[in-house]
């Protein structure tokens, strides 16, 4: 089964990091999804179910997995769901992984610090491509050279074109990925 699937839940397990024989980076923790509903007839809230999967990351996501996530937070993963099933001495065990393509904190039980990485820590083609412009780009007959791109500065604020409440436009910080300027 490669079914995509979104799942929150809390990290019931420390991450365990590895490499493997051929040196791509591994992390994999257990994660937690306990049914919450509300019961009219005591007027509380009830746990039904927990459902429990595997996460399985790898190469840059599985190292930003390792330092960023803690047993005990809330996270949400997105990812290609796995059911395995295996004897063993007569009794058969079923086991969901989900091989995760992202994974984050859930913003609903609290904040997070989101530090953006440089180009080294992300895998081609995953950043959005850097947008070169030349004086000469409107000029008719103007061709591009490798000489005319423009490098974009190491820090940088950039404005997003976004309004907060209407109060202004929001500011993003290119190096570190957070919002600066009043208000932020």
């Amino acid at each position: 089964m490669n079914d995509m699937i979104t799942v929150r839940g809390f990290v019931a397990s420390e991450v365990k990091s590895s490499t493997t024989t051929r040196g791509t980076s591994t992390a994999s923790f257990r994660l937690g999804t306990t049914e919450r509903r509300y019961d009219r007839a005591s007027n509380t809230w009830v746990d039904g179910n927990t459902n429990w999967y595997t996460v399985q990351s790898f190469r840059y996501l599985a190292g930003h997995v390792g330092c960023s996530v803690k047993k005990g937070q809330r996270v949400i993963v997105v990812g290609k769901l796995r059911l395995r099933q295996w004897e063993h001495e007569g009794r058969v065990y079923h086991v969901a992984e989900i091989d995760a393509e992202s994974v984050g904190h859930d913003l609903m039980w609290g904040s997070a610090n989101f530090t953006r990485m440089n180009g080294t820590s992300a895998p081609a083609g995953s950043a959005p491509p850097v947008e070169t412009v030349s004086a000469h780009e409107d000029s008719p007959g103007w061709e591009s050279d490798d000489e005319d791109e423009q490098v974009p500065p190491e820090h940088e604020t950039v404005t997003t074109g976004l309004e907060e409440d209407g109060t202004g436009t929001l500011m993003v910080d290119t190096t570190t990925g957070e919002l600066v300027g009043a208000g932020a």
